[in-house]
């Protein structure tokens, strides 16, 4: 059950348990409605577990509830106003049958009651609210995914000139190798006690700078992982045995 009243423009209307308001109660542009009411159970003030005020428009069954906020002492208040009301209510004058809504858990009677009709009253002077267009979820067009392009290659030119530095610096390695004291003599030695290590080492040197040119020209990076894994073991095998025969020669007392 509710005791309370309503207040609309500094007017305050007192509603009844189970009867609603002879004449309607007009809601302005500028006005604000105040619902207040005290929530009893057996004549004792209690807090519902849910209480709202329930609008209604008769002739399309549109309607929408604001709940109202109690305390323990069973005091409650809502407040609204143009801006709180859906698009719907405000496209003409309207009126609405406001009803009170009061439940809670267990053994405790529901109410629910015809409070006052609601008369919506709108601006003249500005243009009616439109409504929004609802959100429909259905088919939507196909997406056509545009990938990345693959990276391109930079111009010949500028590969071509990068190339020859790197030609052109072979020279100066070789007399700067020469000139701290490089020793070639031993090459001989060095292929005779292990020549497939040797050789091998260099081959597999020459074949990882060719597996890095086909990578910079045409090759992917799934393509080169492959072959750079399968040239690496067998640089690491065969250089490790070229080394060990280098640290043989050393112990000698061959430099």
């Amino acid at each position: 059950m509710a005791i309370g009243a309503a207040t609309i423009a500094k007017s305050t209307l007192e509603l009844v348990e189970n009867k609603a308001l002879p004449e309607p109660v007009s809601l302005g542009s500028s006005d604000t409605l105040k619902v207040i009411l005290t929530t009893t159970e057996d004549k004792k003030a209690t807090r519902p577990h849910q209480a709202s005020l329930l609008l209604r428009e008769p002739r399309s069954n549109l309607d929408t509830s604001f709940p109202l906020g109690v305390k323990e002492s069973g005091k409650g208040k809502v407040e609204l106003s143009h801006k709180d009301l859906p698009t719907q209510f405000l496209s003409g004058p309207k009126t609405l049958s406001a009803s009170l809504v009061i439940g809670s858990f267990g053994s405790a009677k529901p109410y629910r009651s015809p409070a006052f009709d609601l008369k919506i009253e709108s601006d003249s002077s500005s243009p009616p609210p439109t409504a929004e267009k609802p959100l429909r979820y259905g088919k939507l067009p196909e997406i056509h995914h545009i990938f990345k392009a693959d990276p391109r290659s930079p111009p010949k030119i500028i590969t071509l000139i990068f190339a020859g530095a790197v030609i052109a610096a072979l020279p100066v390695l070789l007399f700067v190798w020469l000139s701290l004291g490089a020793n070639l003599n031993h090459s001989s030695k060095a292929f005779q006690s292990s020549p497939l290590p040797h050789a091998i080492f260099y081959i597999s040197v020459l074949a990882m700078e060719g597996i890095f040119f086909k990578y910079y020209t045409s090759w992917n990076l799934f393509q080169t992982l492959p072959a750079a894994a399968g040239v690496g073991l067998v640089i690491f095998l065969s250089g490790s045995r070229a080394l060990r025969e280098v640290q043989e020669r050393r112990l000698t007392g061959l430099r």
